[in-house]
This record gives C-alpha cells, structure tokens and sequence, in this order.
C-alpha cells in the first residue's frame, strides 16, 4: 500500500519506480531530462489511460523545472536565467488558436503563507486588457491579459470554478493560466520546483481538499496549469524518513492515524512563495508578451 502523496508528475513517475522496483520504461509514459539556463528540466509525457492509471493523472504533458541550489536571491542572474528558462517551457505549451485574449488566475488563500502562491504570482502579471481597449495606439500591439483571484470556498463561499467560469462568459479569453500551489513527497522539492501541465489542475488535491476541476472540460477554453510545491504530507514524509533509515517494514496504518491532516513546510516559506511566485508571474509575461526581457517587466510593474 502506498501512502505517499504527490501532484508532480516526475515523482510519481518515481514511485512507480520504486513501488515495482523497475528501471524499466513505464507503460504509456515518455520522460526525458534537459538542463536549461543551467537547470535541470524533466518532462513526462503520458499517451494513453494506462500510462494515466498507473501514475494517477490524465493524459497531457508535465514539465518540471527544478531551480535546486543554484537559485538563491543574491544572483540575478540566477533569477533571470529562471524566467527565461521557464518561459521557454511555457511557450510551446500555448495552444496554436490562440488569439489575443488570456486570462491568469492565482487559486490559493493569501492568508495562509505556503497556500499564497497564486494570489503572490498575480501581482507580478503584467495586466493589459483594459491598456488595449483604452489605450490602442501606445497598447494595441500587447496581448490581452486580465488577472483573477477568486479566493477560496472557506471565505467566499463560492467555487473557484463558479467564479472562473463566470469571468470567462464575460471577458471571452482564449486561454486560461492558473497558477495554484501543490504538494511534494520531498521536502528538497519545495518551492524549488515548477511544474506546468497542459492537463488542468484540482485545486486543494495536495492537502486532501479537492474542490471542482479546471481543465478544458469543465471550462471550455485551453487550460494550463503552473504549480509549486510548498508542502509535504506528514504521512509521506514519514514513510520517505522510515525508508531512507533502512526499515523495510512500514504499517500504512500508523502512518495514516498519526499524520493524516497534518502538513509540513519550511520556516523560510514567507521568502520562498515570494520569491518562486516572482519567478512565475515574470515567465507568464515573457510568454505573453514576447518582445519583453526581465528589465522590461521590472520597469513595467514599478
């Protein structure tokens, strides 16, 4: 029985590994490794309703950029050269129809730091559709792009869908980015690690909250999804520590009476939502708006 929780796909990828104790290739998956801007890219492709049974998420591409320790706040360039790396990630994902109008929406609750990850990349878009409209001669050659945050359910009382949903009938966007915060197996992947999927996202699914999908099905219009860990199942971790100790038998129970409700993150987790929510919202606007370089978007949002 595995206990272990994931949304990334590398990792469960990696489980699958472990669990059947293969090196072989898995049944209806591709994954390759790159490096970018010296950081490591993995994406895993899964091709049919076998490859998405075994890992547990629909069929779509999941990409995987992993900052790791060259990322720190003292190295622009490290900065720069994650943008860049994520935007080029980003880019061919978008679909082909797409015309001049996208929408980008940050899922999360500001009040709760590792859950902020949304709200914090939203304020770092760069918003123009009310430039374009208004302002056609100095804006008309930019994208379309208006940002949202729904809030959540708890404090709403509204579904981030309903609210979703009724944005896009009124303001008809080609596409729609979400930007949500997800949960690891390893506490070395939080927020160090992005992941982009053509497939949607279900928001609350990491912390066992799952509220209603948002994906192409339910919304009508292309979706993709960019997440960043900022938490770890206590039971996950627990299982991983018990392991890595060399104890081969683990009672799932156990781990589950105990740890079941509780999450872990990082004591430097106000830092690091912002930081890797910067890195988010600044390769969205790479993407959007191609003629723009880092320094332009810094001058922009002053």
């Amino acid at each position: 029985m595995n206990i272990r929780r994931t949304d990334l796909a590398v990792e469960a990828r990696e489980l699958w590994q472990e669990s059947a104790k293969k090196t072989t290739a898995l049944p209806g998956v591709e994954a390759e490794d790159d490096f970018s801007e010296n950081y490591k890219i993995t994406r895993v492709r899964i091709l049919d309703e076998q490859g998405a049974e075994l890992l547990g998420k629909p069929v779509g591409l999941y990409i995987t950029l992993e900052l790791g320790d060259y990322y720190v706040r003292s190295n622009p360039d490290a900065f720069a050269g994650a943008v860049r790396a994520l935007a080029a990630e980003i880019r061919p994902m978008l679909p082909e129809n797409v015309n001049k109008t996208a929408l980008i929406v940050g899922l999360g609750n500001r009040s709760i730091t590792p859950d902020a990850i949304g709200p914090l990349a939203m304020e770092n878009i760069i918003v123009t559709r009310h430039l374009v409209e208004k302002m056609p001669d100095m804006f008309g050659h930019m994208r379309q792009v208006s940002a949202l945050t729904p809030g959540v359910l708890g404090t709403t009382g509204i579904e981030s869908a309903e609210v979703i949903r009724g944005v896009i009938n009124r303001t008809k966007p080609d596409l729609l980015i979400i930007v949500d915060a997800l949960a690891s197996r390893s506490l070395n992947r939080l927020c160090t690690t992005i992941q982009v999927a053509d497939t949607g996202i279900v928001p609350g699914s990491g912390v066992g909250n799952a509220r209603a999908a948002l994906n192409k099905e339910t919304l009508g219009v292309p979706v993709l999804a960019v997440g960043i860990p900022t938490v770890v199942d206590a039971a996950t971790m627990a299982a991983d520590l018990i392991e890595q100790a060399g104890i081969a038998e683990i009672d799932p129970g156990i781990l589950e009476k105990y740890g079941n409700g509780l999450i872990v993150t990082p004591k430097e987790i106000d830092s690091q939502v912002n930081d890797v929510a910067r890195v988010v919202g600044y390769a969205i606007n790479m993407c959007l708006h191609t003629d723009l370089s880092v320094e332009d978007i810094t001058n922009f949002l002053s």
